[in-house]
């Protein structure tokens, strides 16, 4: 009898899927090896496209005062890319279900490698938005493909291990960011900023061209598809802009009666049907609704500890920086050994015991009040770290893991989207906790109660188990005695 915690698939059956990543994807056949140079290309495409994220809203001063634009216009340069990555995630999925994981891969990391080119060569602010925005399409991708490429490249004894890479590094590159793009401006100007990232494609694309089986090609989404497309985009982008830009001006908040009349003619629709029911296998819904909750939790404490401790502490940006660095220290050091648990154990009681300890992490920042010393906040920290890493691979196996076949794409964009609205709604909460408390402790209340949500949704997803009967997917049928 298995594990509940694990997929019913073994190395040998991925060539027998039908279509789509896991058709092509890199787990391996029957007897050989894994193939964790392919997990490590997942997870620096996976730190490469979360790091742009974040790091060039270090830059925006500087790209409005060299391309002499405002500063509302320059923010469409970060803004842009979140855009298009976070509204197409569902669309991708759907299609990469359907299409060949090498090609995708290639052609998403060339195409990410090169609007990186054409964004750092921009003349004037238009052309910048626009590179950044077809870069975000191509990011999209990459962010759909990272879970499935690093859970196909393994066996399913191995997936915890394999999970807590693109796990681990992606959310580190969104932390540390702002760091790496302050130093480079300081040294090499903002464009260098749009720059760093090429030489990490250029080698996963080297890799990936070696190791990766040829499988099926590319071939472009039918109409029904486009439409599905369009439904999904407007909804998430209205409900992305609205988040984002609320704390500017209440009008932007009436963007959300935008967001619902596009996703639920969606998800009636034919597109949307094998979403929802891939959700209600096994607990996924819940466990999504954690991934959520605790990349909020995170968001929302990063976004008060680093602003109450410059604006209100007077730290220093250095200072504070270093503080705040605790957080993806605890985090590294503990993602590899989440997902060496979770392999020895099952992902669900180390994902719950890594929300808990990420959870208790942000409950001791509360009590601080509202007079910080540096120390005192970087220990907890370091302690919420270690839960999130300890938790991010567990998490991934289990979602990845519990997902059907056909639709693990579809499910990778799933736990991709909410985790990126998570990362949004995060500060959002905590701005609006702020004004009307007039009290970080409160904004880091809402923070911690987010972690404590997540540890509840983790424990109620495995209540339940998995009603689907258990099958064999071996290339052979199994014998009949």
């Amino acid at each position: 009898m298995r594990r509940p915690d694990r997929g019913a698939e073994r190395p040998g059956d991925i060539t027998h899927d039908a279509g789509g990543p896991a058709e092509s994807a890199d787990s391996t056949a029957s007897g050989e090896r894994d193939r964790w140079t392919l997990v490590a290309v997942a997870g620096v495409l996976a730190f490469v496209a979360m790091l742009d994220m974040n790091i060039v809203n270090v830059a925006l001063a500087d790209i409005s005062e060299s391309l002499d634009v405002s500063a509302r216009t320059a923010q469409w340069a970060a803004l842009g890319y979140q855009i298009s990555v976070v509204s197409l995630l569902l669309p991708v999925g759907r299609w990469l279900d359907r299409v060949g994981a090498r090609s995708a891969l290639l052609t998403a990391t060339t195409g990410f490698a090169v609007c990186s080119a054409l964004a750092a060569v921009a003349p004037w602010a238009g052309w910048l938005i626009a590179a950044r925005l077809a870069q975000g399409v191509f990011g999209a991708v990459l962010f759909v493909l990272m879970p499935v490429l690093a859970i196909r490249s393994v066996r399913p004894e191995a997936r915890g291990r394999a999970m807590s890479v693109p796990a681990t590094l992606g959310p580190l590159g969104a932390v540390t960011g702002p760091a790496l793009g302050g130093l480079l401006i300081d040294h090499f100007g903002w464009r260098s900023v749009l720059l760093v990232k090429i030489p990490f494609c250029v080698l996963a694309l080297v890799i990936a061209w070696r190791a990766m089986p040829r499988g099926r090609g590319l071939r472009a989404p039918d109409r029904r598809s486009v439409a599905d497309a369009v439904l999904v985009a407007i909804g998430v982008a209205s409900l992305l802009l609205a988040l984002t830009l609320a704390s500017s001006g209440l009008p932007w908040l009436s963007l959300m009666a935008v967001v619902v009349p596009p996703l639920w003619w969606w998800l009636r629709g034919p597109g949307g049907r094998p979403v929802t029911g891939a959700l209600r296998t096994g607990g996924l819904l819940q466990a999504h609704g954690a991934v959520l909750a605790l990349a909020a939790g995170f968001a929302a404490m990063h976004y008060v500890v680093a602003l109450h401790l410059q604006r209100d502490d007077g730290l220093s940006a250095t200072a504070t920086g270093l503080t705040v660095l605790a957080f993806p220290l605890g985090m590294g050091l503990a993602g590899p050994l989440g997902g060496r648990l979770a392999d020895r154990f099952a992902p669900r009681p180390v994902a719950i015991a890594g929300a808990t300890i990420t959870a208790a992490g942000l409950l001791l920042l509360v009590p601080l009040g509202e007079d910080w010393a540096a120390p005192q906040v970087a220990w907890r920290l370091a302690l919420a770290g270690a839960g999130m890493g300890l938790n991010g691979g567990p998490t991934q196996a289990l979602v990845m893991g519990t997902a059907p076949a056909e639709l693990a794409a579809t499910v990778g964009s799933t736990v991709q989207l909410a985790r990126s609205l998570g990362f949004t709604l995060g500060p959002a909460l905590a701005t609006a906790a702020w004004g009307m408390t007039d009290s970080a402790s409160a904004a880091l209340g809402l923070a911690a109660a987010s972690a404590c949500l997540g540890v509840f949704l983790l424990a109620w997803s495995g209540a339940r188990p998995d009603p689907r009967p258990e099958k064999t997917t071996d290339a052979a049928p199994a014998a009949h005695n």
